[in-house]
């Protein structure tokens, strides 16, 4: 548990890339890994064990780690089986981040039944990641020793995501479960990291604002365009 007490207070930066976009790789995610550490990040989220075991060489931040496989048999994706999670422990994973929210695995169980398995089996701290109140007090009962905002505004039943963090979600959560509650989620701005924290957040967890310049790019060229639209009426 020790890992989840370094990330308290603290920035986790989420350095992760899907296949087809600039910085997918594993050498790409452990140098995004290197500057996250050398700013000051308390840990690191990643994806994958390639990824996982490059930033594990390179960093000795704890490692929230996660693998995603799409299956078209399940909406479930972020660490959907026992196999996938024990990979990234192996790979050298502190916590693994677990789907946890109300939908059902390929085998017919909901993905909180999982999470019991992985302590048992893997002996390490579980991050559920869910997108309700209710999920959140589901992977408690569970045995969730953390639960993180991720999943908000991506399930069908809380689609469409807003621009910016669920803080409504992140604090009736603080107020329900006993378990720290992290912040992830379309965490922009420097002033939305401090929000979270005056809410209550263990830490925040922040991904494309640091680490996907192409999206950070669109949103400049996006504004600027919008301003220059304006002026030109």
């Amino acid at each position: 548990m020790e890992s989840l007490k370094r990330l308290e207070g603290g920035l986790v930066v989420s350095c992760q890339a899907y296949p087809g976009e600039p910085l997918h790789g594993a050498i790409y995610m452990e140098r995004m890994a290197v500057a996250a550490y050398q700013s000051g990040a308390v840990g690191i989220r990643a994806n994958g064990p390639d990824d996982i075991s490059a930033i594990r060489k390179a960093v000795t931040l704890p490692i929230i780690g996660l693998y995603k496989i799409h299956d078209p048999n399940t909406e479930v994706y972020i660490t959907p089986t026992l196999d996938s999670a024990r990979m990234i422990v192996e790979a050298g994973a502190d916590i693994i981040a677990m789907d946890a929210t109300d939908r059902k695995l390929t085998d017919g169980r909901y993905t909180y039944d999982l999470i019991g398995d992985v302590k048992r089996r893997l002996n390490v701290p579980v991050m559920a990641d869910i997108s309700t109140s209710e999920e959140g007090i589901k992977a408690e009962s569970a045995g969730a020793d953390i639960i993180s905002t991720t999943m908000a505004g991506y399930t069908p039943y809380t689609m469409p995501a807003a621009d910016g963090p669920d803080f409504a979600l992140l604090a009736d959560l603080t107020e329900r479960v006993s378990i720290p509650v992290i912040c992830e989620g379309r965490i922009w701005t420097r002033e939305d990291a401090v929000k979270a924290f005056e809410l209550g957040a263990y830490a925040v967890v922040i991904g494309s604002a640091i680490t996907a310049p192409q999206l950070i790019t669109t949103r400049f060229v996006e504004a600027i365009n919008k301003n220059r639209s304006l002026k030109s009426k």
